[in-house]
């Protein structure tokens, strides 16, 4: 019994910040969804600028109209709603972590979330005028541009996922020098590897053209370099766990 009240405590914590992390969500929700047509229109400007005179949006569904606003609010509500959620998910672990652990994982967790945005701002400024651009001058003559917004809505969210992932990579090189998976040193003598991965990388989470897929590999190039300089400020984990113990000892 006495084993059995702590994993019940533990699960009630869990239960308590996951209800507040999807509170947090719908609460967000609830403020945004009265304006989730100009959301989407604000989302949609940078097609609706690349198109020509001529060229306009459809919705091919019935329920479309309504549905992709909607849905882009939801997703919306979740990006904004991502600091509350990941200090949830601190509070409910960082109890159970080493002071060296705290001093890691904190900052991680700050910066993936401001990654993550940058990353979403990227594609949004950067990317989209760029391919929007380009896909609107290539029609062939006599095609008008008429794209479906539900189409458009999962084809700009598979591509803030992307970029948004893609701009995690300092994250993930600190973490793996940190374990003492691999090191500085190793990654920089793997590079030519790396750089052919990141184009492998831009062309498996990008539409299939070569310009989108190049705007993201370079900044995940960019990002690995930023990954090597950061993963130098952290030593290895065993490294801090035997000066730990070196210290403790009398």
């Amino acid at each position: 019994m006495s084993q059995q009240q702590p994993l019940i405590s533990h699960l009630l914590e869990l239960r308590n910040r996951l209800l507040r992390a999807i509170a947090s969500v719908l609460l967000v929700f609830v403020c945004l969804v009265y304006w989730a047509k100009d959301i989407y229109h604000y989302v949609a400007l940078p097609l609706l600028q690349a198109m020509p005179e001529s060229g306009t949006m459809i919705a091919t569904d019935v329920g479309a109209p309504f549905f992709a606003p909607f849905k882009l609010t939801i997703v919306l509500s979740l990006f904004i709603a991502i600091p509350y959620v990941l200090f949830q998910i601190w509070s409910f672990v960082a109890p159970g972590l080493y002071k060296n652990e705290k001093r890691l994982v904190f900052p991680l967790l700050v910066s993936s979330t401001l990654l993550f945005y940058l990353g979403i701002v990227f594609a949004y400024y950067v990317v989209f005028p760029v391919v929007f651009g380009f896909f609107a001058n290539v029609a062939p003559e006599g095609v008008q541009v008429a794209t479906d917004i539900s189409s458009y809505l999962n084809f700009i969210l598979k591509l803030f996922f992307a970029f948004g992932l893609a701009f995690e990579i300092p994250i993930a090189v600190v973490l793996l020098c940190w374990a003492g998976v691999t090191t500085p040193e190793d990654l920089k003598s793997k590079r030519p590897y790396i750089v052919v991965g990141a184009f492998v990388v831009g062309m498996l989470l990008t539409p299939p053209d070569v310009l989108s897929q190049t705007m993201l590999a370079v900044p995940m190039l960019l990002l690995f370099e930023g990954g090597l300089l950061a993963a130098r400020f952290y030593r290895p984990a065993a490294d801090e766990e035997d000066e730990t113990e070196e210290t403790e000892q009398p």
